[in-house]
């Protein structure tokens, strides 16, 4: 009997792995060019590390997490995040001793027990930074060009920014105020969530995505009504460093995003295509998140996207998996040992190399050379052994080289041969 894979989770295969990759290397690329340096982070973190960071009133702790007892009895949650887990690798290992500024990537899975929907998996991937030390708005403006230049990067320049403030300490105290007392006024039209959150954390409000919830929020009020001067400044000043760069993102009264440690700037980035649940992801600013986390009072702002809707914004069409350069195709045992001794030969050169088992007819592993896709197949049977070289057949030009390459010769030479009488060959037919 077949065993399934787990509902929310799937296996991601070699064509779309490779646009994977390619997201990937060109994400590197940017965060390159703007100094960041990569962490790789645990998988499973702590139950503690999430409940104290993310909120224990939101919907992700409350009924997303994957959390299980360990046989020491400690409470474990599979990472439904990656900031928290990057905030306590930052101050675990005390990287603020030895500088001021951190700027940080990383890759990798997340998990929470969403319901399963098209780009939105119980475990999914995303590609995030996190900027620590820095509580200036030039750099969330840094940050933000960084989110636009990555996904020009990835050739998605229709998407839509969305950029909010959320206020600091000091104001959101009477915004939070003013929430309480107009969600009393519609505690009627209010789902059920968002009346037992009204207390406790009524931001949660905005975010909700009951129908009824999301119509009803264009008649709160406005945070942006009740920034202190310093949050306003800070917001007029990320604004005006974009412009300065050419970029306008869309301002969002209402977003507040789904963690509780944002504060001031707040981002999402949206895109057309993904359905109803059209967020490729979001990020902002978390001053506070590593002093309530064990560490000093240190700054931080960052953002995650996510890959599988990143994949289904490129579009469907699978990324050819790269040929092989040379396919080598021994002929009888004799020929097997010196076919594997030259494959490794070249491949520890650089060369990619496929090498066919012998026990097959030359005409079969000429079929799997043509289905592999490569453009040199490399010949070595009992004569080839006795010559001391190898018959060359052009998969492209569907023809056999009218000489041979000798067997020690190095990759270097096996290439700068073929492509002699490749030339040869195309002046003879010119």
């Amino acid at each position: 009997m077949k065993i399934p894979s787990v509902k929310g989770f799937r296996d991601v295969l070699p064509g779309e792995s490779a646009r994977w990759a390619a997201l990937e290397g060109r994400a590197r690329d940017v965060f390159a060019a703007y100094n960041f340096h990569e962490i790789r982070l645990p998988i499973v973190e702590r139950t503690e590390l999430f409940r104290r960071s993310i909120g224990e009133t939101t919907d992700i702790v409350e009924k997303e997490m994957y959390t299980f007892t360990d046989r020491d009895g400690t409470s474990l949650t599979l990472r439904p995040e990656g900031t928290a887990s990057a905030v306590r690798a930052y101050v675990e290992s005390a990287l603020y001793q030895s500088e001021t500024v951190s700027k940080l990537f990383y890759f990798g899975p997340m998990f929470r027990r969403e319901r399963p929907q098209r780009g939105r998996l119980r475990q999914f991937y995303q590609i995030g930074v996190e900027v620590f030390g820095r509580d200036d708005a030039a750099a969330d403006a840094e940050v933000l060009t960084l989110l636009y230049d990555l996904l020009h990067a990835f050739g998605i320049d229709g998407a839509e920014v969305q950029v909010n403030s959320l206020g600091c300490r000091d104001c959101r105290p009477a915004y939070r105020a003013a929430l309480v007392e107009w969600g009393r006024k519609h505690l009627s039209a209010l789902c059920e969530d968002c009346r037992r959150r009204l207390d406790q954390n009524p931001l949660r409000l905005l975010d909700c995505k009951n129908p009824s919830c999301i119509a009803l929020r264009d008649s709160a009020p406005r945070m942006s009504e009740y920034w202190c001067d310093a949050c306003r400044a800070h917001h007029g000043r990320v604004l005006e460093l974009l412009r300065a760069v050419g970029l306008e993102p869309h301002q969002q009264p209402y977003m507040v995003r789904g963690l509780d440690y944002y504060c001031r700037t707040a981002f999402e980035v949206l895109a057309s295509g993904l359905g109803a649940q059209n967020a490729v992801g979001g990020g902002g600013r978390y001053d506070g998140l590593v002093r309530d986390l064990g560490g000093p009072d240190v700054a931080g702002v960052g953002f995650a996207l996510g890959v599988e809707r990143l994949a289904m914004l490129l579009g469907e069409s699978p990324t050819v998996t790269a040929s092989p350069e040379f396919i080598v195709l021994p002929i009888g045992e004799r020929a097997e040992a010196v076919a594997a001794t030259l494959a490794r030969r070249w491949r520890l050169s650089g060369a990619r190399i496929e090498l066919e088992p012998s026990g097959k007819s030359l005409k079969s592993q000429m079929r799997r050379a043509d289905k592999l896709g490569g453009r040199y197949a490399l010949i070595l049977g009992d004569d080839e052994l006795a010559a001391d070289a190898l018959s060359v057949r052009d998969l492209e030009a569907r023809c056999d080289y009218p000489r041979a390459v000798r067997l020690e010769a190095p990759l270097a030479e096996l290439r700068a041969t073929l492509d002699e009488i490749k030339l040869t060959s195309a002046e003879r037919h010119a």
